[in-house]
């Protein structure tokens, strides 16, 4: 069973123009109880560069054996999109809470969407 804030490696060819490419992480976003299709709200994981660190939508993962990573990380949350579970090709690891909440934010920041910090 895929859960929410699993990495997996994740099939995402064929795509078009400039959308994420190739077998790469990506971290599952969707809830664990919505949905009845086939399907995972995704987050795709790519190399760390510095000039991340100066736009909110990437979220910075240091590698660690809980995660899975080789290498420093970010997830894009601007990639967002909804995959079909057969695009999963593995499992490496998890995210923890502290990144899944950060993840969460710079989603509601792309989005536009209010979040209550209580």
């Amino acid at each position: 069973m895929m859960r929410r804030s699993e990495i997996w490696l994740i099939n995402l060819d064929p795509t078009i123009g400039a959308e994420i490419k190739k077998t790469r992480p990506a971290v599952i976003v969707s809830s664990n109880e919505i949905g009845t299709l086939p399907l995972k709200v995704i987050a795709p994981i790519t190399d760390w560069k510095q000039n991340y660190a100066q736009v909110p939508w990437m979220v910075q993962v240091q590698p660690n054996v809980q995660n899975g990573l080789t290498k420093p990380s970010a997830v894009d949350t601007f990639q967002v999109r909804s995959v079909s579970e057969m695009r999963f090709v593995r499992r490496l690891g998890a995210l923890n809470a502290s990144t899944m909440r950060s993840v969460a934010s710079a989603l509601a920041e792309v989005l536009e969407i209010a979040l209550d910090n209580d």
